[in-house]
């Protein structure tokens, strides 16, 4: 098996090859690629060390299997021909083709037949905050079918890439040394001791991108006609993202009944006994491969609402892991190339 990662360099490029070893995916050869900032980096894999090559039109990928892909959708729209005119199956993180008819847009835990049928040799993974959702919609939807859904998300700097981790830490001692003027270059404001209601481009119906994402990207995941409407806030929190999710179903589900399907439910932990303060938190979550669950109830303005509280590891399970777990479910199901 021979594995690329386009993108080596950047958080998720670092995450792959941490995930692909704890998940003992099985890798012959890595190849490394990047952008000119990055090429000749050297990077350590199981003990072996790899020079990021440059990435470029050429036969590089000729003999590789799976590239995993997190350079921005600019870089995956140019290069998605090159990695692919040979057979190599790209799994991309960015937001280029998600939503492309013959780009199947994959979470295993939820759709994981679909990466069976990528015509163009893509196939997507969604973005992080709706992975994490749909993961926990999944057993609710077993139960009866979700009409509606109003979500808030609280996103770490993570989801910014690693420059904005570093802002947010720069902010933090810029503070604590009485700083006249603090650096802000990756996000809209100061992000220390603040959140903004702000991620990505606001759109003209007042929705930004990223929660026009979380709409359109679940209906193609869950093949549903769930209504779905976001806010995406951006939190003063390293690594993790959060969020409060309420349902509408068309019967009611009890909390009980919802606590047991989570339990019996792939990819999730419940963490639910407000009332000895365990819930769901960033700083417990950051670096492990569920998504957890809490603060189950129900929803007092509905009658047949539910809501419950998520976070998960948005560089791992929201990136890297769901990536290297569709990789898992195409070598289980015969990979063709």
């Amino acid at each position: 098996m021979k594995v690329a990662i386009v993108g080596a360099s950047g958080a998720v490029g670092q995450e792959f090859m941490k995930v692909l070893d704890e998940q003992n995916f099985p890798v012959d050869e890595l190849v490394l690629f990047g952008s000119e900032r990055s090429a000749g980096r050297i990077f350590t894999f199981r003990g072996k060390d790899y020079v990021v090559q440059l990435l470029r039109h050429n036969d590089d990928f000729k003999d590789i299997d799976i590239a995993f892909v997190s350079a921005g959708a600019n870089t995956a729209k140019e290069f998605a021909p090159t990695i692919t005119k040979h057979g190599c199956i790209m799994i991309d993180n960015s937001s280029q083709f998600r939503l492309d008819d013959d780009v199947p847009l994959v979470v295993p835990e939820v759709n994981p037949e679909d990466a069976l049928n990528a015509p163009r040799g893509i196939i997507a993974n969604p973005n992080c905050t709706t992975i994490l959702m749909v993961v926990a919609l999944k057993p609710l939807e077993r139960l009866s079918h979700i009409k509606n859904i109003q979500v808030a998300t609280y996103q770490a700097a993570s989801g910014a890439g690693l420059e904005a981790m570093d802002e947010l830490a720069l902010q933090h001692a810029e503070i604590a040394f009485n700083h006249d003027e603090i650096t802000v270059r990756h996000f809209q404001h100061q992000l220390a001791y603040n959140v903004i209601p702000h991620i990505d481009v606001f759109q003209p119906n007042g929705y930004t991108r990223e929660e026009e994402k979380m709409y359109n990207e679940t209906r193609k995941i869950m093949h549903s006609d769930v209504r779905v409407s976001a806010t995406c806030v951006r939190v003063p929190v390293m690594r993790s993202h959060s969020e409060a999710i309420w349902i509408e179903t068309e019967r009611p589900i009890s909390p009980d009944e919802a606590r047991r399907a989570f339990m019996s439910a792939p990819g999730l932990v419940v963490y639910d006994n407000p009332y000895t303060n365990k819930y769901p938190m960033p700083l417990f979550v950051n670096h492990k491969d569920p998504v957890y669950v809490g603060r189950i109830r129900e929803d007092l303005s509905s009658d047949n609402g539910l809501t419950f509280w998520i976070v998960g590891d948005q560089i791992k399970k929201g990136a890297a892991l769901n990536a290297v777990q569709i990789g898992q479910y195409l070598l289980q199901h015969g990979l063709n190339r």
